[in-house]
């Protein structure tokens, strides 16, 4: 079946008000409703509240159903690397809820064969399904990829993995034409997937040693010539990919560390951020070479740095290095070390002009400050959005990156994990409290109310048929429209 007939075959079976993946429509983060709630809170404009299994996956909505995952039982302990746990013993979940009462109408458990390390503010249960209209697909980083029917009937489930890691995965699948896509970054072994979604049988992999770990979810980019394109962020570069076949276009380098948001498309330019801790500096970190490190730190000259040789500064973090946990440190990981520490945080906007190596052309413009760490740019209404841990909100002019406005969330000076989301000419954001900041969208934004829900938030919310469904530690809320 040529490729426009099956597009426009998936159009047809998802309807204009879903909101069939993270983030609503190509992770845009825009809801086509007319109404959505300024008022609201755990006892404030509720339609329905739907206690639900620990998990951080965002809703994502065909029709009358809402598809979410979740982790139950188990005990999360010190997986004796800082901040970092297992869930020893959880039971993983995908369950789907009646969008119009909250009640949930299956639950359906999959396998869990490993069990893998994740940072504590992360969880089993992080990235969010995707759906086509008719069917539902499911990624756990301890299993692998599964799709239901709307009815929870198992179609097919194909085993990805096991992942190298040590943050856990929070990568989400997407659906294109009839592939189901997800990018499996790691620290070791980073490739780009695609099944059939019938089968769930392999179509194509793609090669991504030339990155290590990232958390994204590609995005659709249709430029006016040639192929639909797959944007994919990563470490230390942002790479477009032949959405039918995985063949490699173009690529931009100069990008940060570990890239954890979804790309933002208008017309011709491709959004995409970057940032990790250590990349505020203006000018790169000189690191040794691999052969003065050598000279530095090999002290039996075997030609490794084991932990014990190496500067007592880095013993502690030893495990962020060796990246294919060999136990010890070879050039590959030397390297990628060095990257590390020269990548610098950058938003970018990119408008692709050829194939190839294009970083030299195509970043129309570059910024540098006051950017996310894991929320997604929003560009709504012809302005882009950012927040920043501590409740630093700026617009910008997509054109040129000029800040228009910036400012502080009074009352939510918070760390932010939930993505921005537009509906009915407002802006949501979400703390990892609890705190919502609802925003009249503009250029010149200005605060309508802050709600204070009672319990953490790291998913982003969904919008249907004029109504809200918000995530929280431990429930679904379904909010109406003012």
């Amino acid at each position: 079946m040529p490729l426009r007939l099956v597009l426009l075959l998936t159009a047809a079976v998802l309807s204009a008000a879903d909101w069939p993946m993270f983030r609503g429509v190509n992770g845009s983060g825009i809801a086509s409703v007319s109404k959505a709630p300024t008022e609201f809170g755990p006892a404030r404009n509720v339609v329905w509240k739907t206690d639900l299994p620990f998990g951080h996956s965002s809703p994502v909505i065909t029709g009358d159903l809402i598809f979410l995952t979740g982790a139950e039982g188990g005990e999360r302990v010190d997986a004796g690397r800082g901040d970092k746990v297992v869930d020893q013993g959880g039971k993983l979940f995908t369950l789907c809820l009646d969008r119009k009462t909250g009640k949930i109408l299956w639950r359906r458990q999959a396998p869990r064969p490993r069990i893998e390390r994740y940072q504590k503010v992360n969880s089993p249960a992080s990235p969010s399904a995707a759906t086509d209209g008719t069917n539902v697909f499911i990624f756990f980083a301890d299993y692998g990829i599964i799709s239901y029917t709307k009815d929870g009937d198992e179609r097919w489930s194909t085993p990805v993995g096991p992942f190298n890691n040590v943050n856990g995965h929070g990568s989400s699948p997407i659906v294109f034409g009839d592939l189901v896509i997800l990018v499996c970054d790691q620290d070791a072994g980073s490739f780009l997937l695609a099944l059939d979604k019938k089968t769930g049988r392999e179509r194509w992999r793609v090669d991504r040693s030339e990155v290590t770990r990232s958390y994204v979810t590609p995005v659709i980019f249709t430029p006016k010539n040639g192929p639909a394109e797959l944007i994919v962020p990563g470490a230390y570069q942002v790479t477009s990919y032949n959405a039918v076949t995985g063949e490699k276009l173009w690529w931009v380098r100069g990008f940060s560390w570990q890239p954890k948001s979804v790309a933002v498309i208008d017309g011709d330019t491709i959004f995409v951020h970057g940032y990790e801790g250590g990349g505020e500096a203006e000018a790169p970190t000189e690191t040794p070479t691999w052969a003065e490190a050598l000279a530095l730190y090999d002290t039996n000259k075997d030609g490794k740095i084991i932990q014990e040789e190496i500067d007592p500064k880095l013993q502690k973090s030893f495990y962020l290095l060796d990246l294919d946990s060999k136990g010890h440190l070879n050039t590959r990981d030397w390297e990628f070390y060095r990257a590390r520490r020269s990548a610098r945080n950058s938003l970018l906007a990119i408008q692709p002009n050829g194939r190839g190596d294009i970083s030299a052309t195509a970043v129309r413009w570059r910024i540098q400050k006051f950017l996310p760490n894991v929320p997604s740019p929003l560009i709504y209404q012809g302005v882009l959005y950012l927040v920043k841990d501590g409740g630093i909100f700026t617009s910008l002019d997509p054109k040129t990156g000029a800040i228009l406005k910036q400012g502080r969330l009074t009352g939510a000076l918070d760390t932010y994990y939930s993505s921005p989301v537009a509906a009915a000419g407002k802006l949501y954001l979400f703390s990892q409290n609890g705190t919502a900041t609802v925003l009249r969208a503009g250029a010149q934004w200005e605060t309508l109310t802050t709600v204070e829900m009672d319990e953490p938030i790291f998913a982003t919310p969904a919008f249907v048929d004029n109504k809200m469904y918000l995530r929280t530690r431990g429930a679904l809320y379904c909010f109406a429209g003012d």
